[in-house]
C-alpha cells in the first residue's frame, strides 16, 4: 500500500502554454530529495482538464521516465465519459505508472449506480491498481460510503481520495470497505485529523510548496504521533488555506515560481493569481518556512 505525502504534482508550463519537461524533471528531483512519498502525474492539480489527451498521456510517461522506480508514481486518468477512462488507464499501464487516480465521471452526474458501473468497467478492462477519487465541490457528484464500500469488493480497486473533508467519512470507509482498502485524503486542512483516525496518507496540493513538512508531518500521524503531528501542522495551515485562495491549481503555481523552481506558465481558462493575493500566500510560504521573512 502506497501511504504518507502523496504529492498532486504540477505542470510545469512555459508562458505560452507548452509543458515545460525541463522544469517537469527538476520538480521530479526536488520531491525526491525532499522525500515524498509518491507523486501523482496528471490530477486535477496538473491541470488534466486543459491537457489533450496525447500530452496528458506523454507528461505521464514523462514523470514515470523521471522517477525510474525511486517512489511510487500515480496516474491521473479519470474523466466523465468511461471509455476515455479505460483508454487512458490503458495507457499509463503501457508507460509504467504504479497506480491510476479516477475522479468521478464530473458534469454528467451520474447515479450511486451508475459511478459503481463506470468504476468496474474500468477495473475490469485494464488490470492496474485503481484508486477512486471524490471531490464533489469540483465534479458535481459524491461518491457515498456505501458506493465506495461495494466497489472495494473488486480485486484492482485498492482505494479512495476522499476529499469532502467529512473526516466521519474515515470510519465509515474503513468498516465498510475493510483494513487493506486505502484511505487518502485530498484536503489538506484535515489531512493531519484524517491521518491520526486511520487514513493512510494525503493526496496533497501543499505538498507541492513544502514537501518535507508535509511528509513529515504525516509520518507522524501514521505512527499516532498526535503532538509532533500537530506541531508540524500548525506550521502548515496557512498554506493548507492560501493555496485555495483562488481555484487550484492557480495559487499553488505562483507559489512554486516564487520558490524559483517553475516559470509562470499557465493554461487558459486558467490565469495567473492576482496581485492581491500575493502578500497571502507570501506570508502562508514564510510561516511554513520555505521563503525568508
Amino acid at each position: 500500500m502506497i501511504q504518507g505525502s502523496i504529492v498532486a504534482l504540477i505542470t510545469p508550463m512555459l508562458e505560452d502554454g507548452a509543458v515545460d519537461e525541463a522544469s517537469l524533471k527538476n520538480l521530479v528531483e526536488f520531491h525526491i530529495e525532499q522525500g515524498s512519498d509518491a507523486l501523482v502525474a496528471v490530477g486535477t492539480t496538473g491541470e488534466s482538464a486543459t491537457l489533450d489527451e496525447d500530452e496528458h498521456c506523454a507528461v505521464i510517461k514523462f514523470v514515470v521516465d523521471c522517477v525510474a522506480g525511486r517512489i511510487p508514481v500515480i496516474a491521473g486518468t479519470g474523466a466523465n465519459c468511461t471509455r476515455e477512462a479505460i483508454r487512458l488507464t490503458e495507457r499509463a499501464k503501457q508507460v509504467g505508472a504504479d497506480a491510476c487516480l479516477l475522479v468521478t465521471p464530473y458534469y454528467n452526474k451520474p447515479t450511486q449506480e451508475g459511478l459503481y458501473l463506470h468504476y468496474k468497467a474500468v477495473a475490469e478492462a485494464v488490470d492496474i491498481p485503481q484508486i477512486l477519487y471524490n471531490v464533489p465541490g469540483r465534479t458535481g457528484c459524491d461518491l457515498l460510503p456505501e458506493t465506495v464500500g461495494r466497489l472495494s469488493k473488486i480485486d484492482n480497486i485498492v482505494g479512495v481520495k476522499e476529499a469532502t473533508g467529512k473526516l466521519e467519512r474515515v470510519e465509515q470507509i474503513r468498516n465498510l470497505a475493510g483494513a487493506g482498502f486505502a484511505l487518502y485524503t485530498g484536503d489538506d486542512a484535515t489531512s493531519c485529523e484524517f491521518c491520526l483516525m486511520g487514513g493512510n496518507g494525503s493526496i496533497t496540493v501543499t505538498g507541492n510548496v513544502a514537501p518535507r513538512l508535509l511528509h513529515q508531518m504525516l509520518a507522524a500521524a501514521l505512527r499516532g504521533d498526535r503532538a509532533e503531528a500537530e506541531a508540524i501542522d500548525a506550521r502548515l495551515a496557512g498554506l493548507h488555506s492560501a493555496l485555495f485562495i483562488q481555484s487550484n491549481p492557480i495559487p499553488v503555481k505562483w507559489a512554486v515560481a516564487e520558490m524559483g523552481l517553475i516559470g509562470k506558465g499557465i493554461r487558459l481558462p486558467l490565469t495567473w493569481l492576482s496581485a492581491e493575493c500575493f502578500d497571502t500566500v507570501r506570508a502562508a510560504m514564510v510561516q511554513a518556512g520555505v521563503l525568508p521573512s
